[in-house]
């Protein structure tokens, strides 16, 4: 932290002229463990430019930072949000995690709202391909066998839990943000927290234009990684060492294909499940196992969400780069494969593989309330509820989201949303999915909004303020807050 200062097989490659024989190998090994560096150099000391100075700095335009801008400026704080890429979105759009998981109940009703339903109506015809309302909590057999084939439905009932095209989702999230009136600074990468006590005055970041500072009177972390939080040196949780092949553990590099007539594979999986079942079998022979096309937001799109790789860390170089490459490696080795055996993949594309890596799980912040499993299987709603989230299963009500879950137990400005909040293992599972991170950015920003306008510790906010203005943002919050 930065003190203040005054200032396969061989021979199914033939088809695309490649070398696809690491293909047969059905686990990808990580590459070997990085050695502490052996050497060191002393930086001299400098003066860092302020670039800006801030009520609200949002850190990550993911979901959750997204959300979290719009909420504050919103409430008529002045906000800043700092992105390392060239696009908003983050997973959901750089990531091709263009599955918008459910924001729906199991019995229909949509608990997921605000932000997440406000950017989904932006999009145009055709850029989201989902169960009308109507249809949501159905289930009728044919709707469930016509929206499970577009992940739309799960155990036997239709849910809201579309699928979009991500490059509309860019421009509408950079259009709500310039609307709000939200400065925006992309290409600009977090590298440190300028730490005061346990107040952050703000961040350095870095740029084409070099190293530069923002100050803020409140800090959110939308990094997905945590990296606020971790620069500031505070404790935070992580499952990362040891973990086994749960797919919070996994990462990858999805793709997307064009070209696909996704009604003749249907029509071929329906039909004949036994021949189904022997492409499946003779994929898994050839190249160690076989990722499953979902299609996309048009039939002759399709996305692949995997390859999930297990033994790499989301926040080592070394491994990162190792995933892009084997993602890649098997991205090709499968469209080869789907060309060759796969009905209605005959005239496949590489349409796009994503910019950004899909990772899951790295750190989870220590907040001032940690969300566990023990709590919503028994349907605890705290006062400070700021959102609902779908539960896992249709064993368990809706689960409310307390704000004490957005809060950093040993910063004093600092909110966090994303992936990243403070739950145990089993509920960073469905809480770092896009419509969750919707909803906890949308909460945290209004947070920080109100704190940095009235100087009361988020933590020590006026839970019913922040609920009625969730609420006018049009968040779905159980009455009362219990």
């Amino acid at each position: 932290m930065t003190a203040p200062t005054s200032k396969a097989d061989p021979s199914e490659s033939d088809h695309l002229g490649i070398d696809a024989s690491w293909s047969t190998e059905g686990t990808a090994r990580r590459p070997a463990q990085a050695q502490p560096p052996s050497q060191a150099i002393s930086e001299p000391a400098r003066e860092t430019p302020v670039h800006d100075v801030t009520d609200v700095l949002v850190v990550g335009g993911g979901p959750a930072g997204c959300a979290a801008a719009v909420a504050a400026a919103r409430l008529g704080a002045k906000v800043t949000l700092v992105e390392r890429y060239n696009h908003l979105g983050g997973l959901s759009t750089g990531g091709l995690v263009i599955w918008i998981d459910r924001m729906s109940d199991w019995q229909g009703n949509q608990v997921i709202a605000g932000f997440a339903s406000e950017i989904l109506e932006r999009m145009p015809a055709g850029a989201v391909a989902g169960a009308p309302p109507e249809q949501w909590g159905s289930t009728d057999p044919a709707l469930v066998a016509h929206w499970h084939d577009r992940a739309s439905a799960l155990r036997g009932v239709v849910t809201w839990s579309p699928m979009i095209d991500p490059e509309w989702l860019k421009f509408e999230s950079l259009q709500m943000l310039d609307e709000a009136g939200v400065r925006l600074l992309l290409h600009s990468w977090v590298v440190d927290a300028i730490g005061d006590g346990r107040e952050l005055r703000g961040v350095i970041f870095e740029s084409k234009q070099g190293r530069r500072a923002i100050l803020a009177k409140v800090v959110v972390d939308c990094s997905g990684d945590l990296d606020v939080a971790a620069a500031a040196g505070v404790p935070y949780e992580s499952d990362l060492v040891g973990a086994g092949s749960t797919i919070q553990h996994c990462v990858n590099t999805s793709w997307t294909w064009a070209g696909i007539d996704f009604q003749r594979w249907q029509e071929f999986t329906r039909s004949d499940p036994d021949g189904h079942r022997a492409l499946v079998d003779r994929g898994q022979e050839l190249l160690g196992y076989l990722e499953t096309p979902v299609v996309a937001w048009r039939d002759d799109v399709v996305v692949f969400m995997g390859p999930r790789l297990t033994g790499y860390r989301g926040i080592e170089v070394d491994d990162l780069t190792a995933v892009e490459l084997e993602s890649r490696r098997r991205m090709v080795a499968h469209l080869d494969f789907y060309r060759r055996h796969a009905p209605g993949f005959e005239n496949a594309w590489l349409l796009l593989s994503a910019p950004q890596a899909g990772i899951r799980h790295t750190r989870r912040l220590i907040g001032v309330h940690k969300m566990t499993i023990d709590e919503w299987r028994t349907g605890v709603r705290p006062e400070d509820e700021v959102g609902i989230s779908p539960s896992p299963s249709d064993k368990f009500a809706p689960i409310s989201v307390p704000l004490g879950c957005l809060v950093a137990a040993d910063l004093d400005n600092v909110l966090a949303a994303g992936r990243h909040i403070a739950t145990d293992q089993p509920t960073q599972a469905f809480m770092r999915e896009i419509p969750q991170c919707w909803l906890t950015g949308q909460a945290a920003g209004a947070a920080a909004a109100l704190s940095a306008g009235t100087d009361v510790l988020p933590r020590e906010l006026d839970p019913r303020e922040l609920r009625r203005e969730l609420q006018a943002q049009g968040v779905h919050l159980h009455p009362g807050g219990r």
